[in-house]
C-alpha cells in the first residue's frame, strides 16, 4: 500500500470484499474512497423492485460494517440528478486521481458507464474497469469464423475447452481512507429510501426470516451448500418443494459471491469426491457447473446482441401476433387462471419474491403459449417481484421459453401443467401450500380438480367457478391458438422477404425464406488484412463514429465487426453497447407499467418494414441479419417438462 493515489471504488453489483478485483486494485495503490450511488432517476421502467431493494439495502449494510471494519467506511449516495453529477462532486471533494470499478454487462450499464468513463477521463480522471463477475469476457468466445455464438451449448462447450485463469483476489486486510472525506456528505442507508416504512412493516419484515443478504452469508451459503447439497444436485434439483437448489442466485445479482470463486470451489470439492471414490458426484457438479455457464451466457448475450431485452434474437418473431389482453395477464399474475400448478407458482412468487426454477419454466411457459401474452410483460413482471431479479438473466429466461432464440423451446410446443404437476408434485404438497381453497384436495385430483366426480370436490369444499376458477382456456383451445399464431408469423415472414427480392424469386432464396433470421456480430476478423475494428458506444444523435460495420458482400449479409481489445490491454472498458434506450412506460392503466413495444408495436404493426421496429439501443446493432437456416436444437430439459401437447407447427410451405 505504498501507493500515492487517491482512488475512488465505485461499488455497484460487487457488494463484497472478498475476490473485488477493483478494490484489491485500489488497496494496492493508495488511499480509498468507497462510494455507492443511487439514482432512482436512471433506472427507468427497470427501477428494482421491492424484494430486490430490501436486499440491496441489507446488502449495503452488510458491506458498509465490513469496510468500516477494514478502517475505511462505504460513502451512500442517494443522486438526484445523475450518478455522473454525484461521482464528480466525489472527485472535487477529495481530490481524487482515480475511478474503478467492476464490469457490468447489460446494455443500459453499458451506455451509463461508457458516458460517464468518457466525461472523467476528459477531465483526466484515470478510469480502470476490472473483471469481477465472469469467468470469461463476453469477447473471448467466439466461433471458428469468429462470430459470436447463438445457442448456449456450443457456446459452453468451447468455455470449457479454453484454459481456465482461477485466480481469485485477495480480500484487502486493511484500507487507508482516502484525506478529505470529511467534505463528502453521504446518506445513511435508511436515507436512500430503498423501502417504504410500510414494506418495511410488512412485507420485507418475512423475507428478513428466510434470507440473510451479504457478502460473508453468501459463502456460508456457498460453503453449507457444497457440503451438503452439491452431492445430490442431480436429483434433487428438479423437486420443487424444500431446499433443492444452491439458493445463490440473489447474492450473484448483487455480487456478494464470486463466480471464480465458487467455480474453483466447486471443482476442487470434486476432484476430492473422486479421490474418495464418488464418482456419482460427477454429473451433480457438470449440471451445477452448466447453470452458472447459463448466467455467463446471459451477460454474452446481452453484451453481444443488445437489444434483447426489447426484441426476440430470431427477427421472424417481430411478426408474432401476441395478444395484448390485460385481463388475462392479470390472471395469470394473481394465480387466477385455473391450472394449480401455474397459480400455485405464481402466488408463491408474489408472496415470497421466490420459487424454483422449474417453477418459473412452467408459469412463464404457460403465459406465452397458452395464453399467447408478450414474453416481454413476463419478464417486466419478473424484474418488479423477484428476489434475485437479474435483467441479463430474466432475458434469455424468457428468450428461451418462448421461442425466441435459436436453441429455444419450439414455437409449437405446449406443456400440459396437469402432467407437469403430476411429475413434480405427484403428492400435491406444493399446491397445498400456496393454494388453500385446494387443501383438502386428494392428491390424485390436486393438478386437476375441474376432473374431480363432485362427492370429491363438496368434501374437500371446492366450488368451481366460485372459489376456485374454472381452466382460463382449455387445452385443446390453447393449442389451435397457439399454431394459428404460429402460421400467422410464418405468412407474414414469408410476405415480407417475397417483397425484398421485388418478384424474383429463384430457388437458392428458397431457402433464405423460409430460415430463422438469426444476427451474426463478428467477434473477431479472421483475415489477416482486416482493419482493426473496436466497437465503442454510439453518440447520443444515433451517429457512431468508432463503431465501424464490416460488410460482407453477398444475399442479405452484413456482419458488425467488433474486434475488441482484450481486457488485460485497456485501461477502461471496451464497452459493446447502445445509444440511450427507450425508457418510455406504457401508457396503458394496467397493474404495472409493462414495456411499451411490448403490446401495441409488436402486435399492432405486423406489416411494418423491420428497420421501423427497431428502438434506441436495436437501431444499429443489428442493420440486416444473414438469415441462415438453423433448426431447432433439442431442449435440455425436454425430459423433465411434461408431456407436450403438439401437433405439426405450420411453417411455410
Amino acid at each position: 500500500m505504498g501507493g500515492s493515489e487517491r482512488t475512488i471504488v465505485w461499488f455497484r453489483r460487487d457488494l463484497r470484499i472478498d475476490d473485488n478485483p477493483a478494490l484489491a486494485a485500489a488497496a494496492r495503490d493508495g488511499s480509498v474512497l468507497p462510494v455507492f450511488i443511487w439514482c432512482p432517476a436512471e433506472e427507468g421502467r427497470f427501477y428494482p423492485g421491492r424484494c430486490s431493494r430490501w436486499w440491496l439495502k441489507e446488502s449495503l449494510a452488510h458491506l458498509g460494517k465490513s469496510l468500516e471494519a477494514l478502517g475505511c467506511p462505504l460513502v451512500l449516495i442517494r443522486a438526484e440528478e445523475s450518478t455522473l453529477a454525484a461521482l464528480l462532486q466525489c472527485v472535487h471533494s477529495i481530490g481524487a486521481t482515480r475511478v474503478v470499478y467492476n464490469r457490468l454487462y447489460d446494455p443500459i450499464s453499458l451506455v451509463r458507464d461508457d458516458k460517464i468513463k468518457n466525461e472523467l477521463l476528459g477531465l483526466g480522471i484515470s478510469m480502470q474497469s476490472f473483471n469481477g463477475d465472469l469467468l470469461y469476457e463476453p469477447w473471448e468466445i467466439y466461433d471458428e469464423n469468429g462470430h459470436a455464438f447463438t445457442t448456449f451449448n456450443m457456446y459452453w462447450e468451447k468455455c470449457m475447452g479454453l484454459p481456465t485463469e482461477i485466480s481469485p483476489s485477495l480480500a484487502p486486510w486493511r484500507l487507508v481512507p482516502v484525506p478529505g472525506i470529511e467534505n463528502l456528505h453521504g446518506s445513511s442507508v435508511d436515507n436512500l429510501a430503498l423501502e417504504s416504512s410500510k414494506d418495511e412493516e410488512s412485507s420485507n419484515a418475512l423475507l428478513s426470516r428466510a434470507w440473510s443478504p451479504g457478502w460473508h452469508n453468501a459463502e456460508k451459503t456457498l460453503g453449507d451448500f457444497v457440503c451438503h447439497g452439491l452431492l445430490d444436485y442431480s436429483k434433487d434439483r428438479m423437486k420443487v418443494a424444500g431446499t433443492t437448489t444452491s439458493l445463490l442466485s440473489p447474492y450473484f445479482h448483487y455480487g456478494e459471491v464470486s463466480i471464480r470463486k465458487v467455480y474453483q470451489l466447486v471443482r476442487m470439492q470434486q476432484i476430492k469426491w473422486e479421490n474418495e471414490g464418488k464418482s456419482e458426484a460427477g454429473e451433480s457438479v457438470n449440471l451445477f457447473l452448466r447453470s452458472i455457464g447459463l448466467r455467463e451466457y446471459s451477460r454474452y448475450m446481452c453484451f453481444n446482441f443488445p437489444f434483447t431485452h426489447e426484441r426476440s434474437l430470431l427477427g421472424n418473431l417481430k411478426h408474432y401476433p401476441w395478444r395484448v389482453d390485460e385481463d388475462r395477464f392479470k390472471f395469470w399474475r394473481q394465480g387466477m387462471t385455473g391450472y394449480p400448478l401455474v397459480d400455485a407458482g405464481m402466488r408463491e412468487l408474489w408472496a415470497t419474491g421466490w420459487t424454483h426454477n422449474r417453477i418459473r419454466v412452467i408459469v412463464s411457459s404457460f403465459a406465452v403459449k397458452f395464453l399467447l401474452i408478450p414474453w416481454t410483460w413476463g419478464m417486466k413482471y419478473f424484474w418488479d417481484v423477484l428476489l434475485d431479479a437479474d435483467i441479463e438473466s430474466d432475458i434469455l429466461g424468457w428468450q428461451y421459453i418462448s421461442g425466441s432464440l435459436p436453441d429455444g423451446h419450439e414455437l409449437g410446443r405446449l406443456d400440459n401443467p396437469e402432467v407437469q404437476g403430476q411429475k413434480y408434485d405427484p403428492d400435491g404438497e406444493y399446491v397445498r401450500t400456496w393454494i388453500p381453497e385446494l387443501a383438502r384436495m386428494p392428491a390424485e385430483w390436486v393438478h386437476h380438480p375441474w376432473d374431480a366426480p363432485n362427492s370429491i370436490l363438496e368434501v374437500a369444499g371446492v366450488e368451481l367457478g366460485l372459489n376456485y376458477p374454472m381452466p382460463i382456456v382449455e387445452l385443446h383451445t390453447a393449442r389451435e391458438c397457439l399454431d394459428d399464431a404460429i402460421s400467422t408469423m410464418w405468412q407474414l415472414d414469408t410476405a415480407e422477404k417475397l417483397a425484398e427480392f421485388d418478384g424474383e424469386v429463384v430457388e437458392d432464396n428458397l431457402s433464405h425464406i423460409k430460415s430463422f433470421d438469426i444476427p451474426r456480430v463478428v467477434l473477431k476478423e479472421l483475415s489477416p488484412s482486416a482493419p482493426h475494428c473496436d466497437q465503442k458506444v454510439p453518440t447520443a444523435d444515433g451517429r457512431n463514429h468508432e463503431l465501424q460495420p464490416k460488410e460482407l458482400h453477398g444475399l442479405n449479409k452484413q456482419t458488425i465487426c467488433v474486434d475488441l481489445i482484450r481486457a488485460s490491454k485497456m485501461e477502461d472498458t471496451g464497452s459493446v453497447a447502445n445509444s440511450p434506450v427507450s425508457r418510455k412506460r406504457s401508457g396503458s392503466s394496467c397493474a404495472f407499467d409493462v414495456p411499451s413495444f411490448s403490446s401495441s408495436v409488436e402486435v399492432q404493426s405486423q406489416n411494418q418494414h423491420p428497420g421501423g421496429a427497431f428502438v434506441g439501443s436495436s437501431r444499429y446493432i443489428l442493420q440486416k441479419t444473414e438469415r441462415d437456416c438453423a433448426g431447432k436444437a433439442e431442449d435440455d430439459d425436454s425430459a423433465d417438462s411434461g408431456t407436450s401437447i403438439s401437433r405439426p407447427s405450420k411453417k411455410p410451405a
